[in-house]
């Protein structure tokens, strides 16, 4: 059974930083790719970055170029993003998700991703 368990989330002040980590269990094929993902309520599930298995290639949103880092750690079956600076406007859930069928409507799309996390909460608040 396909499971994706989202840890790291938490309070931090603005300019702090966190690690989301993005433990992954029970594929039985490989993965195409593994996706962030943040909601606030009221607005739609938007993407953040993703990274593609096979040859890690990586996106991310224009709002957090520069600040987070999704990486892999193979040893741990992780995936992993580091937000730096972090500013009011990050405040979400952020859910992981997994693409374990080919690429359609865009790398990063939250419809093409078919396993889901619980998700993890940030606040970002002086």
């Amino acid at each position: 059974q396909v499971q994706l368990v989202e840890s790291g989330g938490g309070s931090v002040q603005p300019g702090g930083s966190l690690r989301l980590s993005c433990s992954l269990s029970g594929f039985v094929a490989d993965y195409y790719a593994i996706g962030w993902f943040r909601q606030v309520p009221g607005k739609r599930r938007e993407a953040v970055s993703c990274r593609t298995r096979s040859d890690g290639s990586v996106f991310y949103t224009d709002s957090v170029k520069g600040r987070f880092t999704i990486s892999r750690d193979t040893a741990q079956n992780t995936v992993d993003l580091l937000m730096d600076s972090l500013n009011s406007e990050d405040t979400g859930t952020y859910f992981c998700a997994a693409r374990t069928r080919p690429q359609v409507l865009g790398m990063c799309h939250p419809d093409e991703y078919n396993f889901w996390g619980q998700g993890t909460r940030v606040t970002v608040s002086s």
